[in-house]
């Protein structure tokens, strides 16, 4: 299982952010990850953890400072290394997904 968590303001999102994927790290024991977007710089700042020995919040506390933007998505994920940023004809875009297939046979 995992989960995810998505944060658009007018002022700075990085602290709500945090805290909004931090209270879903109960819900995977693996990886997490973290994006941001600064519309003034147009860049965006990603960050991707191992939290299978250590906790979400001790992993990106540190690293806090580096995030700009007031437009973020993260993600605590129990299989795959997100959010993915990629390029399209219609720009760059970042994405986390979350799912677990049933009957995949």
């Amino acid at each position: 299982m995992g989960g995810f968590f998505g944060s658009v303001a007018h002022h700075e999102c990085v602290n709500d952010l945090f805290y909004g994927i931090d209270y879903n790290s109960h819900l995977g024991t693996r990886r997490a990850g973290m994006v941001t977007y600064d519309d003034k710089s147009s860049k965006f700042c990603r960050s991707i953890h191992n939290i299978e020995n250590d906790y979400f919040r001790t992993k990106f506390e540190e690293e806090l400072d580096k995030f700009k933007g007031n437009i973020g998505i993260g993600v605590i994920s129990d299989t795959d290394a997100q959010p993915i940023i990629f390029n399209s004809r219609l720009g760059q875009f970042a994405i986390v997904t979350v799912a677990h297939i049933l009957n995949i046979e």
